[in-house]
């Protein structure tokens, strides 16, 4: 594929990844009390209210095109949640923060059933196209699903630690939020963090192919 088909048939998966595990944790934390992303008119299935340019669309794109498509990798604005409004605030972080991740497995289902319906239609001009699209939209999922989940505040698994740990051991891991991108981003270029991730993903996608019947 050429740059544009490449953009074209990836914008729609990498955008709905993105913003939508931001949305699900605004939904999450309404669920559990804390209307601030309600009020700030951040709940919301429409991508272009969590759409940031630079990690929406720009630093997605430059990576795909980098990397041939090989390597997804982004982020949308985050979702304001004020912990102390939750009702059993170290408690319900735990669901806050798992939302998102969770509708990344959600979305990475729903690209592999529109995948398997694709191989299925008699084919036509659209079938290809659609098949990737597809196929992009369980990637992006299942990175980001695995990313998140990475125990290091602030990323998601790294709140459901603080969630989960006692409150004095909560404190003093949770005084890493300062340092966690820093940290991710000296695991990328170390190339460690894509090692720690590989088998995982690996994982993951083998189980995809092995339930609906088909090969990455």
């Amino acid at each position: 594929m050429n740059v544009i088909q490449t953009l074209a048939i990836s914008a729609l998966p990498v955008i709905f990844a993105i913003t939508l595990h931001e949305a699900a944790h605004g939904y999450a934390a309404r669920h559990f009390g804390d209307p601030t992303a309600w009020q700030m008119g951040r709940i919301s299935l429409n991508p272009l209210r969590h759409v940031d340019l630079v990690g929406t669309i720009l630093v997605p794109a430059l990576i795909l095109l980098l990397s041939s498509g090989g390597l997804l990798f982004g982020w949308a604005k985050p979702v304001p949640v004020n912990f102390g409004n939750l009702r059993r605030p170290k408690q319900d972080m735990l669901w806050v923060a798992a939302a998102g991740p969770g509708a990344n497995l959600v979305m990475a289902l729903a690209w592999a059933f529109v995948l398997k319906l694709a191989m299925a239609m008699p084919e036509t001009a659209y079938t290809l196209p659609l098949m990737k699209m597809a196929d992009v939209g369980i990637d992006i999922n299942i990175v980001l699903m695995v990313l998140n989940l990475l125990p290091l505040p602030p990323l998601d698994g790294g709140r459901i630690v603080v969630s989960l740990l006692p409150h004095r051991a909560a404190w003093k891991f949770s005084q890493l939020e300062r340092w966690g991108f820093p940290i991710l981003l000296l695991l990328l270029f170390l190339g460690i963090l894509g090692k720690v991730l590989a088998l995982p993903i690996g994982l993951l996608r083998a189980l995809f192919a092995v339930v609906f019947q088909f090969n990455y």
